[in-house]
């Protein structure tokens, strides 16, 4: 969930030769010669499938998770590999290649960190790095050249619908924004995390025309610093360089730096912080100040694929609106360093194999009992773990043909370890996808849930946000909390798996919960395929309203 070229048969494989029985699984890469091979013995004991639909689920995970795989990080072999696979599963279930004739999506990642020594300088008077300041790569050019004055805008939170403008009293064109992490704490828990988001920041100083900003990394008690040299990724424009919308984010100040930058102003750094912290209202303010920053960036070309397999709609009234079914394929790869049973490979059963498996074993459901009157897109992204990155580019980037997305229905990381008896939509209560999801689940025995965790933000942190943002109705499904024993399997999940080793086929998988979450993922994109009219955004709500730019529908 979230930060070897495959085989030209699967790349350019069409509709008319696609099989029509399973076919065989591409011959996994042989982990590679540093890392010795990884101790099976999972945490838990394993749990036997007792069908065939459960055996099939489970033979999905088995590949996708395998030690061979080495993690699936995008833009490794592994990843290459199992993006062939799901590929030819698509093709299996009758599904037709939707990136323009082929089933991969080639994705031109790009990965980029600070090269070299950095220089700041406040007035004239040079910055120490590491004690005053660390910069930051700029995803936008190879240098950075950026001599400006600066403007405070405290939290840079632009959201005027909501009483809300750290903009409104400052004219920030042509200058650096210094800003602090968080955002306000009287927003929704989904709004909340949206704007305290760095993205959501800089695009909003981009709006009032900044040329770039600054973080304070003291300025909130949740402010999180970016790292020195930290690799960062995003996709490469026709120029080569990382897309990332906004202005760049040109490196943190510590308490140091900070101070240094409020000199002379109004107020100290000290006074400003105290309203940061304590209040979190915000005097924005033109500081005396110029700021220089002088730094490199280096950029690193990634090539992956997200894999895309159509079932076109039966309808010619409707098959122009398409319903996206997306999953996440990457995960994060092979750690430097072995846990304690001496295993070095984080497998990415939960996160998120069994949602790839889970959109292949739809993908044969629509086959069995025919297509839908809309188009469906299956969709397997890559760099989820990245940011996103994959959905981003499928969305900025929609194949011919597919330009018309009405919902996405997302599928990341269902713990599925314990008996669950409800559900929980996030998003669900946005749109018209909500009533859609609660039929859904009463098919199944179960009902649907408010967010037991609203303080993790789930709705904002995975693939389906990147439709969001593109104006498209979209929900994101995991098993709900409320049963025997489901909190406590969830929250060892969390602690003791999550990103780790220990996310392995065979530790403790429920095949037969697998099986029921399909059941309900399947009613839900079924009945948003068939239904008269497509989904909306409920009256009134600030993602539905806020995203009618250019990429909304």
């Amino acid at each position: 969930m979230k930060y070897l070229p495959a085989a030209s048969l699967v790349l350019w494989l069409g509709a008319a030769q696609a099989p029509q029985t399973p076919v065989a699984a591409p011959t996994p890469p042989s982990p590679a010669l540093s890392a010795p091979r990884e101790n099976p013995t999972p945490a838990l004991r394993a749990v036997a499938p007792r069908n065939a639909q459960e055996a099939a689920i489970r033979a999905h995970v088995a590949y996708l998770a395998s030690d061979a795989l080495q993690g699936r990080e995008a833009g490794s072999a592994g990843f290459d590999t199992a993006a062939t696979y799901v590929a030819q599963q698509f093709a299996a279930a009758g599904l037709k290649p939707g990136a323009d004739g082929a089933f991969l999506q080639r994705v031109p990642l790009m990965k980029y960190q600070v090269a070299g020594e950095a220089r700041a300088a406040i007035n004239g008077a040079a910055l120490k790095p590491g004690e005053d300041f660390v910069a930051a790569a700029n995803p936008q050019s190879a240098r950075t050249d950026v001599g400006a004055r600066v403007v405070f805008v405290g939290q840079g939170v632009s959201a005027p619908s909501r009483g809300h403008d750290d903009y409104a009293a400052v004219d920030v064109r042509g200058a650096i924004v210094a800003l602090v992490g968080g955002a306000p704490a009287d927003m929704q828990s989904e709004e909340h995390a949206y704007f305290a988001s760095m993205r959501t920041k800089l695009q909003a100083a981009a709006a009032h025309g900044a040329v770039g900003a600054v973080l304070l990394a003291g300025g909130a008690k949740k402010a999180r610093p970016i790292r020195a040299g930290g690799v960062q990724y995003g996709w490469a424009t026709p120029e080569g360089t990382a897309f990332a919308p906004g202005v760049p984010l040109l490196g943190t100040l510590t308490d140091a730096g900070a101070r240094k930058l409020f000199a002379g102003a109004g107020m100290t750094w000290d006074q400003a912080r105290a309203e940061v912290n304590g209040k979190q209202s915000f005097p924005p303010a033109a500081l005396a100040t110029t700021l220089k920053i002088e730094s490199a960036t280096a950029f690193t070309p990634v090539a992956s694929s997200n894999v895309v397999g159509v079932l076109p709609g039966t309808d010619p009234a409707r098959r122009g609106e398409v319903v996206v079914l997306s999953a996440h394929l990457d995960h994060i790869g092979v750690s430097k360093t072995p846990d304690a049973r001496g295993d070095r490979i984080n497998n990415g059963a939960l996160d998120d194999a069994i949602g790839i498996a889970s959109l292949i074993e739809e993908a044969r459901r629509f086959q069995q009992r025919g297509a839908g009157k809309r188009t469906i897109v299956f969709l397997a992204v890559t760099a989820e773990e990245k940011g996103l990155v994959g959905s981003d580019y499928f969305v900025r980037h929609r194949p011919r043909g597919l330009e018309n997305i009405v919902a996405d229905v997302n599928l990341d990381m269902p713990v599925l370890t314990y008996a669950f008896s409800d559900v929980v939509a996030f998003g669900g209560d946005r749109s018209t996808l909500g009533p859609v999801i609660a039929r859904a689940a009463r098919g199944a025995g179960v009902v649907t849930s408010p967010d037991p965790i609203p303080e993790q933000t789930i709705f904002t942190r995975s693939d389906h946000f990147r439709f969001v943002e593109a104006g498209v109705p979209s929900v994101f499904l995991w098993p709900g909390l409320k049963g025997e024993g489901a909190r406590a399997a969830f929250e060892d999940f969390m602690k003791n798996r999550y990103h780790q080793e220990g996310d392995e086929v065979d530790a403790g998988i429920m095949w037969d919960q697998a099986v029921r979450f399909v059941d309900i993922n399947y009613a839900m994109a079924r009945e948003i395929a068939d239904a008269p009219t497509s989904p909306v955004w409920n009256k009134g709500d600030y993602f539905g309203t806020a995203f009618k730019g250019p990429m909304a529908r």
